[in-house]
Protein backbone atom coordinates (compact mmCIF):
# COMPACT_ATOMS: atom_id res chain seq x y z
CA UNK A 1 0.00 0.00 0.00
CA UNK A 2 1.24 3.56 -0.50
CA UNK A 3 2.87 5.76 1.15
CA UNK A 4 -0.41 8.16 0.13
CA UNK A 5 -2.31 6.03 1.94
CA UNK A 6 -0.68 6.63 5.60
CA UNK A 7 -0.41 10.73 4.30
CA UNK A 8 -3.99 10.89 4.27
CA UNK A 9 -5.37 8.99 7.74
CA UNK A 10 -2.15 11.03 9.64
CA UNK A 11 -3.10 14.03 8.73
CA UNK A 12 -6.88 13.59 9.20
CA UNK A 13 -5.76 12.29 12.53
CA UNK A 14 -3.70 15.50 13.51
CA UNK A 15 -6.22 17.55 12.18
CA UNK A 16 -8.98 15.77 14.58
CA UNK A 17 -7.20 15.85 17.50
CA UNK A 18 -6.54 19.33 17.32
CA UNK A 19 -9.99 20.53 16.50
CA UNK A 20 -11.64 17.82 19.05
CA UNK A 21 -9.63 19.85 22.32
CA UNK A 22 -10.68 23.24 20.54
CA UNK A 23 -14.33 21.96 20.36
CA UNK A 24 -14.27 20.78 23.87
CA UNK A 25 -12.38 23.85 25.26
CA UNK A 26 -14.93 26.23 23.10
CA UNK A 27 -17.65 23.84 24.64
CA UNK A 28 -16.62 24.53 28.08
CA UNK A 29 -16.31 28.19 27.96
CA UNK A 30 -19.95 28.67 25.76
CA UNK A 31 -21.38 25.97 27.26
CA UNK A 32 -22.59 25.21 23.57
CA UNK A 33 -24.49 21.55 23.24
CA UNK A 34 -24.10 21.38 19.48
CA UNK A 35 -20.13 22.16 20.00
CA UNK A 36 -19.95 19.64 22.47
CA UNK A 37 -21.82 17.03 20.00
CA UNK A 38 -18.76 18.23 17.13
CA UNK A 39 -16.40 17.74 20.12
CA UNK A 40 -17.42 14.21 20.68
CA UNK A 41 -17.20 14.10 17.00
CA UNK A 42 -14.23 14.61 16.30
CA UNK A 43 -12.32 12.45 19.04
CA UNK A 44 -14.23 10.07 17.20
CA UNK A 45 -12.97 10.58 14.31
CA UNK A 46 -9.12 10.66 15.60
CA UNK A 47 -10.42 6.90 17.16
CA UNK A 48 -11.14 5.85 13.71
CA UNK A 49 -8.06 7.22 11.77
CA UNK A 50 -5.71 5.52 14.53
CA UNK A 51 -8.02 2.39 13.92
CA UNK A 52 -7.50 3.22 10.10
CA UNK A 53 -3.67 3.16 10.30
CA UNK A 54 -3.93 -0.47 12.34
CA UNK A 55 -6.14 -1.90 9.46
CA UNK A 56 -3.22 -1.16 6.76
CA UNK A 57 -0.57 -2.06 9.17
CA UNK A 58 -1.87 -5.29 9.78
CA UNK A 59 -2.89 -6.51 5.81
CA UNK A 60 0.56 -5.74 5.26
CA UNK A 61 1.12 -9.08 7.05
CA UNK A 62 2.78 -11.76 4.67
CA UNK A 63 0.25 -14.45 3.63
CA UNK A 64 0.57 -18.09 6.17
CA UNK A 65 -0.98 -21.51 6.44
CA UNK A 66 -4.32 -19.57 8.06
CA UNK A 67 -4.53 -16.85 5.20
CA UNK A 68 -2.93 -18.10 1.50
CA UNK A 69 -4.44 -15.25 0.16
CA UNK A 70 -2.77 -13.00 2.76
CA UNK A 71 -4.27 -10.17 4.91
CA UNK A 72 -5.55 -7.85 2.77
CA UNK A 73 -9.06 -7.42 3.35
CA UNK A 74 -8.28 -6.65 7.09
CA UNK A 75 -7.91 -3.11 6.24
CA UNK A 76 -11.98 -3.70 5.11
CA UNK A 77 -13.13 -4.99 8.55
CA UNK A 78 -11.35 -1.87 10.91
CA UNK A 79 -13.29 0.16 8.19
CA UNK A 80 -16.62 -1.64 9.10
CA UNK A 81 -15.48 -0.92 12.55
CA UNK A 82 -14.78 2.78 11.87
CA UNK A 83 -18.24 2.81 10.29
CA UNK A 84 -20.03 1.00 13.79
CA UNK A 85 -18.22 3.86 16.18
CA UNK A 86 -19.15 6.53 13.99
CA UNK A 87 -23.08 5.50 14.01
CA UNK A 88 -22.87 4.38 17.88
CA UNK A 89 -20.52 6.57 19.75
CA UNK A 90 -20.37 9.54 17.31
CA UNK A 91 -24.43 9.49 16.39
CA UNK A 92 -26.00 8.30 19.37
CA UNK A 93 -23.85 10.73 21.66
CA UNK A 94 -24.44 13.86 19.73
CA UNK A 95 -28.26 12.82 19.31
CA UNK A 96 -28.41 11.96 23.16
CA UNK A 97 -26.97 15.13 24.08
CA UNK A 98 -29.21 17.23 21.92
CA UNK A 99 -32.20 15.74 23.76
CA UNK A 100 -30.60 16.27 27.17
CA UNK A 101 -30.74 20.10 26.07
CA UNK A 102 -33.29 20.27 24.90
CA UNK A 103 -34.87 19.19 27.75
CA UNK A 104 -32.80 21.06 30.15
CA UNK A 105 -31.66 24.40 27.59
CA UNK A 106 -28.83 26.23 28.88
CA UNK A 107 -28.14 29.55 27.22
CA UNK A 108 -24.70 30.07 25.18
CA UNK A 109 -22.49 32.30 26.26
CA UNK A 110 -19.58 34.08 24.16
CA UNK A 111 -21.01 33.02 21.24
CA UNK A 112 -17.70 34.55 19.29
CA UNK A 113 -15.68 31.80 20.82
CA UNK A 114 -17.72 29.37 19.18
CA UNK A 115 -17.37 31.20 15.31
CA UNK A 116 -13.45 31.06 16.05
CA UNK A 117 -13.58 27.41 17.07
CA UNK A 118 -15.95 26.60 14.40
CA UNK A 119 -13.88 28.57 11.77
CA UNK A 120 -10.51 27.07 12.44
CA UNK A 121 -12.09 23.54 12.12
CA UNK A 122 -13.43 24.23 8.84
CA UNK A 123 -10.20 25.05 7.60
CA UNK A 124 -8.40 22.31 9.29
CA UNK A 125 -11.58 19.72 7.83
CA UNK A 126 -11.27 21.47 4.61
CA UNK A 127 -7.84 20.48 4.14
CA UNK A 128 -7.65 17.16 5.14
CA UNK A 129 -10.37 16.63 2.52
CA UNK A 130 -8.95 17.93 0.00
CA UNK A 131 -5.76 15.76 0.80
CA UNK A 132 -8.20 13.08 0.51
CA UNK A 133 -9.76 14.23 -2.55
CA UNK A 134 -6.50 15.16 -4.23
CA UNK A 135 -5.39 10.96 -3.85
CA UNK A 136 -8.95 9.82 -4.70
CA UNK A 137 -8.67 11.77 -8.34
CA UNK A 138 -5.07 9.88 -8.85
CA UNK A 139 -6.65 6.59 -8.36
CA UNK A 140 -6.71 4.28 -11.63
CA UNK A 141 -10.14 4.36 -13.50
CA UNK A 142 -11.52 7.21 -11.42
CA UNK A 143 -11.27 10.17 -14.86
CA UNK A 144 -14.81 11.46 -15.47
CA UNK A 145 -16.65 10.05 -12.77
CA UNK A 146 -18.54 12.76 -10.31
CA UNK A 147 -17.55 12.53 -6.80
CA UNK A 148 -20.41 10.05 -5.40
CA UNK A 149 -19.56 7.43 -8.34
CA UNK A 150 -15.90 7.44 -7.62
CA UNK A 151 -16.21 7.27 -3.79
CA UNK A 152 -18.32 4.23 -4.68
CA UNK A 153 -16.18 2.59 -7.31
CA UNK A 154 -12.70 3.26 -4.72
CA UNK A 155 -11.39 0.39 -3.06
CA UNK A 156 -8.95 2.14 -0.33
CA UNK A 157 -10.52 3.16 2.38
CA UNK A 158 -8.07 5.46 3.25
CA UNK A 159 -9.78 7.45 0.88
CA UNK A 160 -13.36 7.50 0.87
CA UNK A 161 -13.22 6.70 4.57
CA UNK A 162 -11.41 10.27 4.79
CA UNK A 163 -13.66 12.23 2.69
CA UNK A 164 -16.74 10.07 4.31
CA UNK A 165 -16.19 11.24 7.59
CA UNK A 166 -14.73 14.65 6.96
CA UNK A 167 -17.68 15.05 4.43
CA UNK A 168 -20.03 14.20 7.75
CA UNK A 169 -17.48 16.60 9.96
CA UNK A 170 -17.97 19.75 7.64
CA UNK A 171 -21.62 19.45 7.50
CA UNK A 172 -21.51 19.04 10.77
CA UNK A 173 -19.63 22.45 11.34
CA UNK A 174 -22.40 24.03 9.39
CA UNK A 175 -24.76 22.79 11.27
CA UNK A 176 -23.17 24.10 14.91
CA UNK A 177 -22.49 26.96 13.20
CA UNK A 178 -26.14 27.69 12.66
CA UNK A 179 -27.38 26.14 15.77
CA UNK A 180 -25.16 28.72 17.93
CA UNK A 181 -26.07 31.63 15.86
CA UNK A 182 -29.79 31.16 15.95
CA UNK A 183 -29.63 30.43 19.73
CA UNK A 184 -27.71 33.93 20.32
CA UNK A 185 -30.21 36.21 17.38
CA UNK A 186 -33.09 34.83 19.13
CA UNK A 187 -32.39 34.43 23.10
CA UNK A 188 -33.73 30.83 22.64
CA UNK A 189 -31.11 27.70 23.48
CA UNK A 190 -33.68 25.45 21.93
CA UNK A 191 -32.05 25.60 18.16
CA UNK A 192 -28.25 24.68 19.89
CA UNK A 193 -30.04 21.29 21.04
CA UNK A 194 -31.82 20.92 17.84
CA UNK A 195 -28.53 21.58 15.90
CA UNK A 196 -26.93 18.37 18.03
CA UNK A 197 -30.03 16.67 16.75
CA UNK A 198 -28.85 17.15 13.12
CA UNK A 199 -25.50 16.51 13.99
CA UNK A 200 -26.31 12.82 15.36
CA UNK A 201 -28.42 12.25 11.88
CA UNK A 202 -25.49 12.97 9.98
CA UNK A 203 -22.78 11.38 11.28
CA UNK A 204 -25.69 7.82 11.41
CA UNK A 205 -26.20 8.83 7.20
CA UNK A 206 -22.68 8.66 7.07
CA UNK A 207 -21.89 5.97 9.14
CA UNK A 208 -24.48 3.38 7.14
CA UNK A 209 -23.02 4.52 3.70
CA UNK A 210 -19.54 3.65 5.23
CA UNK A 211 -20.43 0.81 6.63
CA UNK A 212 -22.25 -0.71 3.10
CA UNK A 213 -18.75 0.40 1.47
CA UNK A 214 -17.52 -1.97 3.50
CA UNK A 215 -19.33 -4.84 3.29
CA UNK A 216 -19.23 -4.67 -0.37
CA UNK A 217 -15.56 -4.79 -0.69
CA UNK A 218 -15.53 -7.40 2.31
CA UNK A 219 -17.71 -10.25 0.79
CA UNK A 220 -15.56 -10.00 -2.32
CA UNK A 221 -16.20 -7.03 -4.74
CA UNK A 222 -14.44 -6.69 -8.01
CA UNK A 223 -12.01 -5.25 -9.66
CA UNK A 224 -12.65 -1.91 -12.03
CA UNK A 225 -14.58 -2.86 -14.75
CA UNK A 226 -11.90 -1.10 -16.58
CA UNK A 227 -9.65 -3.50 -16.12
CA UNK A 228 -11.50 -6.33 -16.11
CA UNK A 229 -12.49 -5.33 -20.04
CA UNK A 230 -8.55 -4.93 -20.33
CA UNK A 231 -7.55 -8.00 -19.49
CA UNK A 232 -9.93 -9.52 -21.60
CA UNK A 233 -8.80 -7.65 -24.54
CA UNK A 234 -5.23 -8.76 -23.35
CA UNK A 235 -6.42 -12.39 -24.00
CA UNK A 236 -8.22 -12.29 -27.00
CA UNK A 237 -5.40 -10.56 -28.89
CA UNK A 238 -3.23 -13.67 -28.02
CA UNK A 239 -1.81 -15.85 -30.77
CA UNK A 240 -3.13 -19.01 -28.61
CA UNK A 241 -6.59 -18.22 -27.48
CA UNK A 242 -9.94 -19.51 -28.72
CA UNK A 243 -11.84 -17.71 -26.12
CA UNK A 244 -12.04 -16.74 -22.58
CA UNK A 245 -14.65 -16.34 -20.27
CA UNK A 246 -15.60 -13.15 -18.27
CA UNK A 247 -12.41 -12.56 -15.84
CA UNK A 248 -13.55 -13.15 -12.79
CA UNK A 249 -11.58 -10.76 -9.93
CA UNK A 250 -11.63 -9.72 -6.17
CA UNK A 251 -9.81 -7.31 -3.92
CA UNK A 252 -8.21 -8.53 -1.08
CA UNK A 253 -6.72 -4.52 -0.95
CA UNK A 254 -6.74 -1.27 -2.75
CA UNK A 255 -3.76 -3.19 -4.60
CA UNK A 256 -4.59 -5.98 -4.26
CA UNK A 257 -6.58 -8.28 -6.66
CA UNK A 258 -6.94 -11.97 -7.29
CA UNK A 259 -7.86 -13.18 -11.29
CA UNK A 260 -8.95 -16.43 -12.25
CA UNK A 261 -9.63 -16.79 -15.68
CA UNK A 262 -11.30 -19.93 -17.91
CA UNK A 263 -9.32 -20.28 -21.46
CA UNK A 264 -10.09 -22.31 -24.06
CA UNK A 265 -6.70 -22.10 -25.79
CA UNK A 266 -5.71 -23.92 -29.71
CA UNK A 267 -4.08 -26.83 -30.42
CA UNK A 268 -0.38 -26.64 -30.47
CA UNK A 269 2.92 -28.20 -30.03
CA UNK A 270 3.64 -29.83 -26.77
CA UNK A 271 5.05 -26.76 -23.96
CA UNK A 272 2.52 -24.18 -26.41
CA UNK A 273 0.01 -24.29 -23.81
CA UNK A 274 2.10 -23.47 -21.01
CA UNK A 275 4.11 -20.62 -22.73
CA UNK A 276 0.70 -18.78 -23.70
CA UNK A 277 0.27 -19.08 -19.90
CA UNK A 278 3.61 -17.49 -18.99
CA UNK A 279 3.20 -15.05 -21.83
CA UNK A 280 -0.54 -14.12 -20.82
CA UNK A 281 0.50 -13.52 -16.80
CA UNK A 282 3.14 -11.46 -17.87
CA UNK A 283 1.16 -9.14 -20.03
CA UNK A 284 -1.25 -8.87 -17.86
CA UNK A 285 1.16 -7.84 -14.35
CA UNK A 286 3.12 -5.68 -16.60
CA UNK A 287 -0.12 -3.72 -17.49
CA UNK A 288 -1.59 -3.94 -13.62
CA UNK A 289 0.91 -4.61 -11.17
CA UNK A 290 -2.20 -4.63 -8.32
CA UNK A 291 -2.95 -8.27 -9.72
CA UNK A 292 -0.83 -10.52 -7.69
CA UNK A 293 -2.56 -13.74 -7.94
CA UNK A 294 -3.57 -14.96 -11.59
CA UNK A 295 -5.33 -18.50 -11.93
CA UNK A 296 -6.01 -19.59 -15.49
CA UNK A 297 -7.35 -22.94 -16.28
CA UNK A 298 -7.08 -24.18 -19.62
CA UNK A 299 -10.80 -25.82 -21.38
CA UNK A 300 -10.77 -28.73 -23.44
CA UNK A 301 -8.66 -27.84 -26.33
CA UNK A 302 -9.75 -27.76 -30.28
CA UNK A 303 -7.93 -28.06 -33.65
Amino acid sequence: MSSGSNISIIGALIANLVIAVSKFAGAAVTGSSAMLAEGIHSVVDTGNQWLLFLGIKKSRKEADRDHPFGHGKEFYFWTLIVAILLFSLGGGMSFYEGVVHLKHPEAIAKPFVNYIILGVSVIFESTSWLIAYSKLRKGKFIKGRGLIQALHSSKDPSVFAILYEDSAALGGLFVATAGVFLSSWYDNPVYDGAASLVIGVILATVAFLLANESRSLLIGESAYKNLVDDVTRIMEQDEMVLSCNPPLTMHFGPDEILLALEVEFKKGQPGDIEKAIERLEERIRDTFPEIKKIFIEARSLKK
